[in-house]
């Protein structure tokens, strides 16, 4: 066993760890110099600007947050009829990343280009319901009773977001008990995928959300999808932990779906003010190259707000740099999934 408990041979990118050499001093150093020298800002190393004429920059393609060129994204085409929707979870076995706030903005900003959505809550926690202004404990029918009961279908559980053209599939602590319970199921992988399949032939998009394990549930909904959006913090845990999700994906495409793909890394959380922010965000470069979104989610109180008021940040702060950011988002997945 290596460190943090990922077995030798893994196909998951390493993360390099955090560590900056010192630079010992070229001349003795005073104490009172020394103490100085601690308290001030380790270096970072940005990219060399271009050759600069007359005193002036040359133009050149403008760097984004993850210090490679920003693209110019191109708007989506409009869809011609609703149906045969992509499955997309949202995914990371770390808590408080961003999953249930990406999915959640991201579904919406989905609606406004013009997409029919589903949100599912694949968390016993309930937070993307809650998020949506719905109560946990007043719930009848939940995903745990689509998934359990045979009498039960999509259309009874499906209620609506109060986003035209996004619905819901909520979720309460009933979901706990589906995990113990569908070890003795045949084909207990697969029963997300199976009560799913009526939602295809609606839907353009549908979004799962997923639960912070690698358990049953995870895999459930890995099973389910055509692909994976992980949200990552920009902080070295989360970025540690990543490798085992990767592992975890390739278990299920080898296994369960060969056609799982990893549509793209998330930077959440990001505050480039922070030269810890940047430092994890060259290194998630390094190690996923363009998987990595060019949009990054940046820190902002707006996202909590508009979660206590149970709607979006596309409506609740509609002109926001949050959902900005969640718009150009919108734009770079569609852009990568060409049937959506």
């Amino acid at each position: 066993m290596s460190d943090g408990g990922f077995h030798a041979g893994s196909g998951a990118p390493e993360m390099p760890p955090l560590v900056r050499t010192p630079t010992p001093p070229t001349r003795p150093v005073t104490p009172l110099e020394d103490d100085a020298r601690v308290t001030e800002p380790l270096p970072f190393e940005r990219p060399v600007q271009a050759a600069t004429k007359a005193g002036r920059p040359t133009d050149g393609p403008a760097l984004g947050p993850t210090g490679r060129p920003m693209p110019v994204i191109p708007d989506p085409k409009p869809v011609a009829e609703h149906g045969n929707a992509r499955v997309v979870s949202m995914c990371n076995q770390k808590g408080g990343v961003g999953k249930t706030t990406t999915t959640i903005n991201l579904g919406a900003s989905l609606v406004e280009q013009g997409r029919r959505v589903l949100l599912v809550d694949f968390d016993p926690q309930g937070s993307l319901s809650v998020g949506l202004g719905l109560n946990p404990h007043e719930m009848d029918l939940t995903v745990y009773n689509l998934l359990m009961e045979r009498d039960v279908t999509l259309h009874d559980v499906v209620v609506p977001s109060g986003v035209p053209g996004m619905d819901l599939l909520p979720s309460n602590i009933d979901l706990s008990a589906a995990e113990v319970q569908l070890v003795h199921e045949v084909a207990r992988e697969q029963t997300l995928q199976r009560v799913l399949a009526p939602a295809l032939a609606e839907y353009d998009v549908v979004l799962i959300d997923c639960q912070p394990s690698l358990g049953l549930l995870t895999v459930n909904a890995l099973t389910a999808s055509h692909g994976v959006i992980i949200p990552l913090e920009c902080e070295y845990f989360a970025l540690r932990g990543v490798a085992l999700l990767k592992t975890t994906i390739d278990k299920v495409r080898e296994r369960l779906n060969p056609g799982l793909e990893i549509d793209g890394v998330l930077g959440t959380m990001f505050d480039g003010r922070t030269l810890h922010s940047r430092e994890v965000m060259e290194r998630l470069v390094q190690a996923w190259g363009d998987t990595v979104f060019h949009t990054v989610i940046r820190r902002t109180v707006k996202f909590s707000d508009s979660t206590v008021a149970g709607e979006p940040i596309t409506s609740y702060a509609s002109g926001s740099a949050g959902a900005d950011s969640y718009r150009q988002l919108a734009k770079e997945v569609l852009a990568r999934w060409p049937d959506a």
